[in-house]
């Protein structure tokens, strides 16, 4: 059948990083009214604002408070939440991926969730502390140009793309968050010391560089490539965008638990002690409805992660049909020693 066409982070490393914007806020996030102390909510949002502000709009109607977000990197964000410690003006911390979220867990910044909040989503994709929830689900693929390799010579390990056959013909974005989480989880699998050899192996190999995924995914389709490392979704959005007759690659779904076929997510973890968790939780509890989890399915092209939402976009695998490697994604949170590698092997 043709397949569709298709840390710790620490302030030290991320503080000087930090986005200006992120100094002010018109709100201490600790209001004194309401049940519980809290009445309305702080978001530190490390989601693309084009992306997940419409649903937010919607999140604010439905928790019946005031919902002020700040958007940036998610690496950024949560280096300002672990400097501003128990004085940060943030209520929710909404992680584009898991490694941030394990990086604030690890420090003891965040409130346990409760079992039912946890229970929505599968063990795999929550924090392993019970104190963050995965919202929204992207896996590694592999994008290819039908018109420069075949199907059945697609690799089927991301060690395979550093093979002679492949010398130049290779695209990824190594400033890319989704591909230095990529990084990190072959590291946790896989070790430093093979890691880095593939690293070395990928730049010798002349592997190019893009400035994201996007930018990945257009080299392919423009020929400049005939493989890029990306995460599926853009390629969904694309088709969704320009119709799949119109979109000049396909992509390939790795197979046994590869690394290269890492599953990471959005998700989410309330502060402790920052006066929101009443409607921090509601807002949490909302990011797991059925309205917000068809939301990532249908917009974002992501997979939902709630039980009982499943993705509706044509052609995209069932996510139980995926076969991404296990690992706890807490342990994303070494982003500071992936960054150093990455610098190293001087593909940063």
């Amino acid at each position: 059948m043709r397949r569709p066409s298709v840390r710790r982070i620490t302030a030290l490393v991320a503080a000087g990083l930090l986005l200006p914007a992120l100094a002010a806020c018109g709100s201490d996030g600790k209001d004194s009214g309401g049940e519980g102390g809290d009445s309305s909510l702080v978001i530190y949002s490390g989601r693309n604002e084009k992306l997940v502000k419409p649903l937010l709009d919607k999140l604010e109607k439905a928790v019946g408070s005031k919902v002020e977000v700040r958007y940036g990197d998610s690496a950024e964000l949560a280096a300002q939440i672990l400097e501003e410690g128990d004085r940060t003006k943030a209520g929710l911390f909404f992680s584009q991926d898991a490694g941030a979220l394990g990086a604030l867990s690890k420090e003891g910044m965040l409130q346990k969730l409760p079992a039912a909040t946890l229970d929505k989503v599968d063990e795999a994709y929550r924090g392993s502390d019970g104190d963050w929830v995965g919202l929204s689900g992207r896996v590694r693929v592999i994008a290819y140009n039908p018109d420069q390799v075949a199907e059945d010579k697609v690799p089927d390990s991301v060690f395979d793309v550093v093979k002679p056959e492949w010398k130049g013909k290779v695209g990824f974005a190594p400033t890319n968050a989704s591909f230095q989480a990529f990084v990190t989880g072959m590291r946790v699998l896989k070790g430093d010391d093979v890691t880095r050899k593939w690293l070395q192996d990928l730049k010798a190999n002349g592997a190019k560089t893009y400035a994201h995924n996007l930018a990945t995914l257009d080299a392919v389709e423009a020929g400049e490539v005939s493989l890029g490392l990306v995460n599926h979704y853009y390629w969904y959005e694309r088709v969704a965008e320009k119709g799949e007759d119109n979109v000049d690659s396909m992509l390939h779904f790795l197979p046994g638990e590869d690394p290269g076929a890492l599953i990471n997510v959005a998700g989410a973890g309330i502060l402790k002690d920052s006066g929101q968790s009443a409607t921090a939780q509601k807002a949490v509890d909302y990011l797991l409805s059925k309205e917000a989890q068809t939301y990532f399915a249908d917009t974002t092209k992501e997979y939902p992660l709630a039980a009982g939402v499943t993705s509706t976009v044509e052609d995209l695998p069932p996510f139980d049909s995926l076969q991404s490697p296990a690992i706890d994604l807490g342990k994303l949170e070494s982003l500071q020693e992936t960054l150093a590698m990455l610098q190293d092997v001087g593909l940063v």
